[in-house]
C-alpha cells in the first residue's frame, strides 16, 4: 500500500468506526473506484488498535469508573450503579461473540457482496431513521437493565452482516427502546470495547504468524484511524441532540443508491 492508501483508507476507518454509516460499505469505494488493493491484515490490526485506543481515551474516566466498581463488586460483592452498567456491557457483548463464532464462515462465504452492503446500507438506514424519528428519547442510562441491555446486544450481533454499521444497529436498538440519543451513543461507543477488543485480538494472532509486518503501514494506519475516531466520537456527541439521526439517515440512502448504481454499471 502507497502512503496516499493508508492515509485515506485509516481516516475513513477512523470516521466510519463510530458513525452509523457502515466502515465496510466506504472501503469498497476507493477500490472500486481507483483499482487499490484490499488493504490487508496489517492495516485491519492497525485501524482496530487506533479505534480501540481512541475511544479508552474519550471515555477513560468513565471506564475507571466502571472498572473499579465491578472489581468492587466481584471482590466484596458490593453493587453500584457503575458496577450494573459494566455486567450490562458484558451481557450485551455475549450475542455478537456467539454469532461471529457461529456464523462468520457462512457470512464470509456468502454475504460479502457489494449488493448485501448495498442494500443493507440502505435497509437498516430506514430503520435508524424510523427509530429516531418515532422514540420518545426520554429514558436516561440509569434505566439501563437486562432486558434492554440484552435487545441492544442482540441487535448488535446483525452488524456481522457487511454494511449494518455496529454503531448504527445499536444506536437505533437504544433508541427504539425509548433512550435518548447521547445514552444511545455513549452505550452504543462503550458496548464498542470489548466488541474491538475480541475482533483486534483475533487478527493480532493471524498477524503474528506473518513472516515479515510492515511496521511504518502499521503505525501510519494506528495514529491516523485513533486521532480520526477521537475526533468523530467527540463531534457526535456534542452534536448528536442537535442534528439528530437523518443526516446520517440520508447519507446512508445516498451510498446506498451509489453502490447499487456501481453494481449497474458493473464498475463492482
Amino acid at each position: 500500500m502507497t502512503l496516499l492508501q493508508i492515509i485515506v483508507l485509516a481516516i475513513i476507518q477512523g470516521v466510519t468506526e463510530f458513525l452509523p454509516i457502515s466502515s465496510s460499505a466506504h472501503l469498497i469505494l476507493p477500490s472500486a473506484l481507483f483499482g487499490w488493493p484490499d488493504q490487508g491484515l496489517a492495516f485491519d490490526v492497525a485501524v482496530h488498535v487506533g479505534t480501540l485506543g481512541a475511544v479508552l481515551w474519550y471515555f477513560r474516566n468513565d471506564l475507571r469508573s466502571l472498572m473499579v466498581a465491578w472489581s468492587r463488586h466481584c471482590v466484596k460483592g458490593e453493587a453500584s450503579a457503575e458496577s450494573r452498567l459494566a455486567w450490562l456491557i458484558v451481557l450485551a457483548t455475549i450475542p455478537a461473540g456467539l454469532a461471529g463464532l457461529l456464523f462468520d464462515d457462512f457470512i464470509e462465504a456468502h454475504l460479502r457482496s457489494v449488493l448485501v452492503i448495498a442494500l443493507a446500507t440502505i435497509v437498516f438506514g430506514l430503520v435508524l431513521g424510523l427509530a429516531d424519528w418515532l422514540s420518545p428519547k426520554q429514558l436516561l442510562m440509569t434505566s439501563l437493565g437486562w432486558r434492554q441491555a440484552l435487545v441492544i446486544g442482540v441487535a448488535q450481533a446483525l452488524a456481522l452482516i457487511p454494511g449494518t454499521s455496529r454503531s448504527g444497529i445499536t444506536m437505533t436498538a437504544a433508541l427504539a427502546l425509548g433512550f435518548d440519543r447521547v445514552t444511545s451513543a455513549r452505550f452504543s461507543f462503550l458496548l464498542s470495547i470489548p466488541i474491538i477488543v475480541l475482533s483486534g485480538g483475533y487478527k493480532s494472532v493471524e498477524l503474528l504468524a506473518m513472516a515479515e509486518v510492515p511496521w511504518v503501514q502499521i503505525g501510519a494506519a494506528t495514529l491516523l484511524s485513533g486521532v480520526t475516531a477521537y475526533a468523530c466520537i467527540h463531534i457526535f456527541l456534542a452534536w448528536v441532540n442537535r442534528v439528530g439521526m437523518m443526516p446520517f439517515v440520508w447519507y446512508r440512502l445516498a451510498l446506498g443508491l451509489v453502490l447499487l448504481a456501481m453494481i449497474g454499471l458493473g464498475m463492482v
